[in-house]
């Protein structure tokens, strides 16, 4: 059987379009156009969705102002309220870097609300005079605010779905911080031995330093809320009735659910990225703490017989081709190698923020794409270090406690006692020597009890040191 098609036309001319797709003309010129990253819009569930509210709230405030008749609305909003369900996301080709300011992706939402609105009304595909996608559907919009106002609502969903991935990552380094608070290992700087610690306090200071960034996300969060919806091409509302603004947003917030606010200044709103920018910046503050995160765990684990084996990753695949045995840090790789790409994509939000010109930045395409992705590939890589990783960490507890005793990081608890000097004299000799910091200064040099040793040494005041002295 030969697919159907239908004729399409817009200024620059006629098309053929296959009658099996709810786009249209403009769609398929920018599927043409555009074939940069292979990624379609329609990959991006949340942003489709997203148009679906800012038609179907467009739709609504145009007819409750008496510019579209009730026919058409219902029609409109049916086809919203299929996008919003989560359906037709194939229809949604165009790439997500495009020329244009996204206005192939506006008008992509445009034309598959039409057609599905035609089918509602008992029309053919393309059979625009009775609903079509400039006229009604994008009626008192431009992709000038229609396209960041559901840019800005589907980030505002991603961020909600990262946030809780940091959390839940964050509440498992806690749960491990417990398991392990009563195992004794050397604190390290400058990858040197410092001075005695608990393995647990090192995991609850990773679930800590991830909690800040989980408020830090909650912040820029607000700051997507503010939307230009009725600013039009410019922010001056050119072509929408007076009201449709406030309107407008009004019916948003309440189908959506999403606390959406108006813009106090919409000429400012509609070239501003400003939230934007503290986003990724945000973004990138947290890949930078994951990634270290992952170094550390990678260290405590290295070895396991040459290296500090202080903590056992869950073996995950077998590591190497060639060597035997060998098992590989994988999951905090995983992560590292996501940030890596999420700091590298603030740098893109930042040049395409910083070139938007007079009253619009069209760089927003590349904006969305690089925030989507790194929220997206961000959220992945904390539920599979979490999972697949932290969770089943094990620890080394006797090799760790071998570790301190063995070490001249120790000899720092004598300080108040024997005073900076002879501490110092001791530790040179330790490491010229290879005797214990113990032998050195209860045996050869008696300058403490072994009762005052087990007193500084105990356990307990390792883990949770008191002030002694003499």
């Amino acid at each position: 059987m030969m697919a159907k098609f239908r004729v399409e036309h817009d200024f620059l001319g006629e098309k053929e379009i296959s009658d099996e797709y709810y786009y249209g003309v403009q769609t398929a010129r920018a599927k043409e156009n555009f074939d940069i990253t292979g990624i379609p819009i329609g990959n991006e569930p949340l942003l489709i969705k997203a148009f679906g509210y800012v038609k179907k709230a467009a739709a609504m405030a145009n007819r409750d102002l008496g510019i579209l008749d009730a026919k058409k609305a219902d029609a409109i909003i049916y086809g919203c309220d299929r996008l919003i369900a989560g359906e037709f996301t194939d229809q949604f080709i165009s790439d997500m870097i495009q020329g244009g300011a996204g206005t192939s992706t506006n008008m992509n939402a445009n034309e598959v609300i039409a057609n599905l609105g035609l089918e509602h009304m008992g029309y053919a595909k393309g059979d625009y005079q009775y609903l079509h996608p400039n006229n009604h559907v994008n009626l008192s919009q431009s992709t000038n605010d229609a396209y960041p106002t559901a840019f800005r609502m589907a980030i505002y969903l991603k961020i909600d779905a990262f946030a809780d991935a940091l959390e839940h990552l964050q509440n498992t380094f806690f749960a491990k911080g417990q398991e392990f608070k009563e195992i004794l290992k050397m604190g390290r700087t400058q990858l040197q031995d410092a001075v005695p610690m608990t393995l647990g306090q090192e995991f609850n200071a990773f679930a800590t330093t991830i909690g800040e960034d989980v408020m830090r996300l909650r912040e820029s969060e607000k700051l997507i809320l503010e939307v230009n919806m009725g600013a039009t091409a410019i922010g001056t509302g050119v072509n929408a009735p007076e009201g449709y603004s406030a309107l407008c947003v009004k019916h948003l917030a309440a189908i959506s659910k999403i606390p959406v606010i108006l813009a106090a200044d919409l000429i400012e709103a509609t070239y501003d990225t400003g939230a934007f920018v503290q986003l990724s910046g945000t973004l990138k503050r947290s890949a930078i703490k994951l990634s270290k995160i992952s170094n550390d765990l990678r260290l405590l684990s290295s070895g396991p017989r040459c290296g500090l084996n202080e903590i056992n990753l869950p073996a995950m695949q077998p590591g190497s081709s060639i060597m035997p045995g060998k098992v590989n840090p994988v999951m905090p790789e995983l992560m590292n190698q996501t940030c890596f790409y999420v700091i590298g994509a603030d740098l893109t939000v930042t040049m395409a923020a910083e070139a938007g010109q007079l009253q619009l930045n069209v760089m927003e395409p590349v904006i969305g794409f690089a925030l989507f992705t790194s929220l997206e590939y961000l959220s992945k890589a904390c539920k599979a270090l979490g999972e697949k990783c932290v969770k089943g960490i094990t620890a080394n507890a006797e090799h760790s406690m071998q570790l301190v005793m063995n070490s001249i990081g120790i000899v720092t608890q004598l300080n108040p006692i024997l005073g900076y000097e002879e501490s110092a004299s001791i530790a040179k000799e330790a490491l010229k020597t290879g005797k214990s910091i113990h032998d050195i200064v209860v045996l050869e040099r008696k300058l403490i009890t072994q009762a005052k040793w087990d007193e500084i040494y105990s356990i307990e005041n390792l883990i949770h040191p008191k002030f002694i002295s003499q």
